[in-house]
C-alpha cells in the first residue's frame, strides 16, 4: 500500500479589487446616500426602518388571520343553521 500524503491547502493569492467589489462599494455608497437624503427630507421621527416595516407586516398578518378566523366562524354558523339532514327534500316546492 502506498503511503498517504497529507492534503496541503494553499491560501488563495491576493487579488486586486475586481468589478464585483467595485460594484458592491458603489451600491453601498448609493444606499447610504439615499438613506441620508430620506432622513433629512422626512425627519428622524418619520424615517422608515426595517423594524418599522417588520412591525407593520406583522400587524397586517394578524389582521388577515383575524379576518380569516371571523369568516370561518361565520361559515360554520351558517352550516349549523342549515336544515336538518333527516328531512327529505324535493326538487320542486310543495304547493299547499
Amino acid at each position: 500500500m502506498a503511503p498517504v500524503q497529507p492534503i496541503v491547502v494553499k491560501p488563495a493569492p491576493a487579488q486586486p479589487a475586481g468589478l464585483a467589489a467595485v460594484s458592491r462599494a458603489v451600491v453601498a455608497t448609493a444606499a447610504d446616500l439615499i438613506s441620508n437624503v430620506q432622513r433629512v427630507v422626512v425627519g428622524d421621527e418619520n424615517f422608515r426602518t426595517a423594524r418599522d416595516n417588520a412591525w407593520d407586516a406583522m400587524l397586517a398578518d394578524q389582521a388577515r388571520n383575524q379576518a380569516r378566523a371571523d369568516l370561518t366562524r361565520e361559515v360554520a354558523a351558517m352550516v349549523a343553521r342549515r336544515a336538518p339532514r333527516g328531512r327529505k327534500r324535493t326538487k320542486t316546492p310543495q304547493i299547499a
